[in-house]
């Protein structure tokens, strides 16, 4: 198998601004640009290009494609990151291999078409700070060759079986999850949904590209094929089931992790429950403060494997957020279109085996609604994102009455990510502490062999 060539779909905007550094060929004939340009919208399906102080329309695509790979480059201004995360920017990201623009809908959308290794060597250094652990590097570097396979087989069933159902409703309400309903024009996307990918903008370093090298075309495989990978920030102590996040598919290697030494922390078996469905255990274990490898206030620790954006978010093993009643009810509308009047009770309906809660019932005094999965409870109850679904309710009441109305809400949450596979500070710690990254994706993948492939 050669290494796979990707699409990562970078931005999309009415408007596109960018800059060739070196000269690119249009491959649908013998022009040849480079300098500033820019693509806006016409109509639909339809677009202008500025290059070169001329100007041409196109009705379908068009594909830009450097002369010298590795001397040529190209930059997009104004790319949005953390898109509607509380780390939400703007920033200019500068890219190798080719570019591509296409309009749809009222957008034009700019896709980077380069070798998925090369790929790699923005993604490691994307999610995770270039100056982290060698081993934790090539744990890293195997979980997102991993997951990227994974899914372009997942798309290429899904262009096969059709469209791909992501809600599902009943009497009491309905769960949503999020996964590939966005990408049917391109393999994945730049951002936290997929992949954090930001071109050659983050300076590399020699760990990385060691890292790739060593494990290049390595993958977890399960039962004859390549491992769905997931990753996030931090799981909280414990790690997520797949089917209790996205689709009901249970992939053995996607299971519930308890994210620790369990022979060198007695603690976590005598004082603690696990059973994290069980409401009585999940406050416990919420509330509590369990040892584990992402359980870590250590700076600087944390900022060789953070990037600058996400140190701003300090508290993510265990944090705590207050919602007035008028805030939570306008959350409720804006974000998620539900009116239950007046919030009288977030009750967990379902939790997961890591405490995130699956189904939560909203209890107004206009009417009650069950939501789920875990982005949209994230999505329904903050203007960004809760850091995770793993959280329990104190109610705070000031009015009296027969029937007193909470004034505010008060969540006492864990962990930071839907908490599925690989934690990435938990594997960060490890690596720091000496482990192989072979023994960090045992760890986080139990099941899950490695295999090259390429």
């Amino acid at each position: 198998m050669n290494v796979p060539v990707i699409e990562v779909g970078v931005l999309s905007s009415q408007s596109i601004h960018f800059k060739l550094n070196g000269k690119f060929r249009y491959v649908l004939g013998n022009e040849k640009y480079e300098g500033e340009g820019q693509a806006v919208i016409e109509r639909d399906s339809s677009f202008s290009l500025v290059l070169n102080a001329k100007q041409r329309q196109f009705d379908n695509f068009v594909l830009l494609e450097p002369l010298d790979e590795e001397e040529c480059s190209f930059e997009l201004y104004h790319v949005v990151i953390g898109v509607d995360f509380h780390w939400e920017r703007e920033e200019t990201q500068r890219f190798k291999g080719k570019l591509k623009l296409f309009a749809e809908n009222g957008l034009i959308t700019a896709v980077n078409i380069l070798s998925l290794e090369d790929y790699l060597l923005s993604v490691i250094s994307s999610e995770m700070s270039a100056a982290s652990s060698l081993e934790f590097l090539k744990a890293h570097a195997v979980t997102s060759r991993s997951w990227l396979l994974a899914q372009l087989e997942k798309g290429k069933k899904l262009q096969k079986s059709g469209s791909y159902e992501s809600l599902m409703r009943d009497d009491e309400g309905y769960i949503r999850w999020y996964d590939r309903e966005d990408h049917d024009r391109y393999d994945v996307c730049a951002d936290d949904h997929c992949q954090r990918y930001q071109g050659i903008t983050k300076v590399s370093s020699p760990q990385v590209q060691e890292a790739l090298k060593t494990t290049c075309g390595e993958v977890l495989m399960y039962n004859g094929a390549i491992c769905d990978a997931r990753f996030y920030k931090c799981c909280g102590g414990i790690t997520e089931k797949f089917e209790n996040v996205w689709e009901p598919v249970n992939h053995p290697y996607l299971t519930k992790v308890i994210d620790a030494d369990v022979t060198r922390h007695p603690s976590l078996v005598t004082e603690y429950n696990t059973d994290l469905a069980n409401e009585e255990n999940a406050r416990a274990w919420i509330l509590g403060n369990p040892p584990a490898y992402c359980n870590t206030n250590d700076i600087q620790a944390l900022s060789q494997v953070l990037n600058d954006y996400d140190l701003e978010t300090q508290d993510f093993y265990r944090w705590k957020i207050s919602l007035t009643q008028s805030e939570i009810k306008t959350l409720l509308l804006r974000k998620v279109g539900i009116d239950v009047g007046n919030v009288l009770d977030l009750i967990p309906v379902e939790r997961g085996v890591s405490g995130r809660i699956i189904r939560l019932r909203i209890v107004g005094d206009k009417q009650t609604i069950s939501i789920g999965k875990e982005l949209e409870i994230r999505k329904a109850l903050s203007e960004s994102h809760l850091y995770s679904s793993a959280f329990v309710v104190e109610k705070i009441f000031t009015s009296t009455g027969n029937t007193p109305l909470p004034d505010v809400f008060i969540l006492n949450g864990a962990g930071w990510g839907h908490g599925v596979g690989l934690c990435q500070i938990g594997a960060a710690i490890m690596g720091n502490k000496g482990n192989t990254y072979k023994e960090i994706v045992s760890h986080y993948f139990p099941a899950a062999t490695l295999k090259k492939i390429y």
